[in-house]
């Protein structure tokens, strides 16, 4: 791009001949009333430019659906060269030729048989907005020095980068060199503890034989094409900013970072703020689909800078699983940490999901069954609530080791990182009551007291589980009622968030990014991505209210038989309590109101007057 007569068509077709891909002259696609119009004297108005602005983007379209291209255009202001490269912004490189007016008047005056003369130049120096992202060549240079600079400066260089090889970080930095991008690596320098990690990782596989490996944070940044765009895959938490304070140094502006570790919402958005402060984007995404997920295709989440996202777009949506109708589970999904939110909250479904499922699992132990005969009845379960969870649980109720059963030999206690903590807290925050939930977490919790439950157990006396009088078809159907539940609860907190911070998420979208490459994919979030597309509750969808209707009676069955049998399943019964809950017209808590007033004189407010009055009742 620049103005009439810098040189742009001969630098083109050089370039294009260089790196041997099609060259085409945007003056070739003007229509015959734009040439008619400048060969007279007049300048061309952004109304005239809007349809030969549109030819060109969709000529690019086409050709990248190829390979690749060179396309020569004025592109004078920011809004020619937006829409130039609508839709395909991350594979757009603008390259800027700059001279003096003097200097391209010159040049203009020696051309012949062009329709534009030098008298119009002017006018396009007038309207000449200077892009920001560009490589910007000096016209003063050699054509042949022209190019070589262009090489250095754009052939050479990684599309992306990713800091931090982790097991994620691995992962990703396959899953993006087995789909065609040139990236860099980097893993710090601690000497005896971490050398030659990414070095090492390259020359481990050989899908990364086009990729580059550093330890060196100034090489792996000038490595990078600009804007330069680098997914940090690192703990949430302080080590996240101290990476962000060794990396600014050697960024420029409009630079990306990509947040890809499961990060705190509210710092997300603090690093977005702070990081705007300094010129560079933040992009917060969060990532689901463990080692195998990233590898294979995982469900992402990205939130942040929405004009920065088109720039990472590409990348992000071509490593990402696909859908039932092929689309990438992948989706920006709103500002600020709006993805690293979702992603909390998908965690915090996951521990319910995973709670119920080893609640289910005592259950049919109790009823007898062993660990192959558990996973036999997992097994049938599948045509009718299969999910990736359910699937690995069959898995691992298989697995032996000598003549006994794996799971039989893993201590009871369950760990956690972090992510349902933040959950059951941003819940109490915003008011929601996402019980199952904390529930979930508290059984974590409560699986680490291990030491004192073996003491406490001796104390206490329990009922004979074998009175336990249940069939797996009722089990079945009380699982089934605990999971809506739970996805209920689930998007009401995401829905709720949204309505607090105003970010207009579309729930329907991010149900479908989590029917796959997510751990909580299933054939539940599958139907819930129509369930969305007409209500934000669904508890008020009829096909959802049958189903919960023809599984009550055999979870209040299977609820209360736990509950005489001493049996644990908290989540399964908060399911139901929570429920019965929800839908009680009139609760109890008249009664904590009065109870609040007399204390403390709270106030009330009564059900005869509905103007909103709040009274106060001195009780004595």
């Amino acid at each position: 791009m620049g103005v009439s007569g810098c040189g742009k068509s001969t630098i083109g077709k050089l370039l294009a001949e260089e790196l041997e891909i099609p060259f085409f002259d945007g003056d070739d696609f003007h229509p015959k009333v734009n040439i008619i119009k400048m060969s007279s004297g007049q300048p061309l108005t952004d109304a005239d430019r809007q349809g030969w602005l549109e030819t060109l983007n969709e000529l690019a379209k086409t050709q990248l659906t190829k390979s690749s291209c060179v396309i020569v255009c004025s592109a004078l202001k920011e809004a020619y060269r937006h829409t130039l490269s609508l839709g395909i912004e991350a594979a757009t490189k603008w390259i800027f030729l700059n001279g003096s007016f003097n200097q391209i008047y010159n040049r203009v005056n020696k051309r012949s048989n062009h329709f534009m003369p030098s008298d119009l130049l002017q006018s396009q120096f007038d309207i000449l907005e200077k892009p920001k992202d560009s490589i910007e060549i000096d016209i003063s240079l050699t054509p042949k020095d022209i190019i070589k600079t262009l090489k250095e400066n754009l052939m050479d260089k990684s599309e992306i980068g990713l800091f931090g090889l982790g097991v994620m970080g691995k992962s990703l930095c396959r899953n993006l060199a087995r789909n065609g991008f040139k990236i860099s690596m980097f893993n710090r320098h601690v000497a005896g503890v971490e050398e030659n990690v990414a070095k090492d990782f390259k020359a481990q596989y050989s899908d990364l034989s086009k990729a580059e490996a550093f330890d060196d944070i100034s090489a792996f940044v000038n490595s990078l094409q600009t804007p330069r765009k680098i997914m940090l895959m690192v703990n949430a938490g302080k080590t996240i900013d101290h990476v962000i304070e060794d990396l600014l140094p050697h960024l420029s502006g409009n630079d990306i970072l990509i947040d890809g570790g499961n990060s705190n919402y509210v710092k997300t958005k603090e690093r977005c703020d702070y990081l705007k402060s300094k010129g560079i984007h933040f992009i917060g995404a969060g990532v689901s689909g463990g080692e195998e997920g990233a590898l294979k295709g995982p469900s992402i989440m990205p939130s942040g800078d929405a004009e920065a996202y088109k720039y990472i777009q590409p990348f992000l949506e071509k490593i990402a699983a696909k859908d039932q109708n092929n689309l990438p589970c992948c989706t920006y999904v709103g500002p600020e940490g709006s993805g690293h939110f979702i992603k909390m909250v998908h965690n915090g479904v996951e521990y319910v999901e995973m709670q119920l499922l080893a609640e289910v699992a005592i259950i049919l132990k109790t009823l007898g069954q062993n660990p192959d005969a558990i996973a036999n009845t997992l097994e049938r379960w599948k045509a009718t609530v299969n999910s990736y969870l359910l699937e690995i649980t069959t898995v691992i109720f298989r697995k032996k080791e000598g003549d006994d059963w794996l799971v039989n030999k893993i201590l009871d206690k369950a760990g956690n990182k972090g992510t349902g903590n933040w959950t059951t807290i941003a819940s109490a925050e915003l008011g929601v009551p996402s019980t199952l939930i904390s529930s979930a977490l508290f059984s974590r919790y409560i699986s680490f007291y291990k030491d004192e439950r073996i003491q406490l157990s001796k104390g206490f006396d329990k009922g004979d589980p074998s009175e336990l009088r249940l069939t797996t078809t009722e089990l079945l159907e009380a699982y089934q009622f605990a999971r809506i539940i739970n996805h209920y609860q689930g998007f009401k907190l995401i829905a709720e968030a949204s309505d607090k911070f105003s970010w207009n998420l579309n729930l329907s979208e991010i149900a479908r990014i989590w029917t796959n490459g997510c751990i909580i994919r299933s054939t539940l979030m599958t139907d819930l991505v129509e369930v969305f597309k007409s209500t934000t509750n669904i508890l008020t969808n009829t096909d959802v209210i049958k189903v919960v209707q023809q599984t009550k009676k055999a979870t209040k069955k299977v609820v209360s038989a736990c509950v005489t049998n001493d049996l644990v399943s908290p989540a399964l019964s908060e399911a139901l309590q929570f429920f019965n809950g929800i839908t009680t017209p009139y609760a109890s808590a008249n009664i904590i109101q009065a109870q609040r007033d007399y204390f403390g004189a709270h106030t009330y407010q009564r059900l005869d007057d509905d103007s909103g009055k709040r009274f106060h009742t001195n009780w004595i």
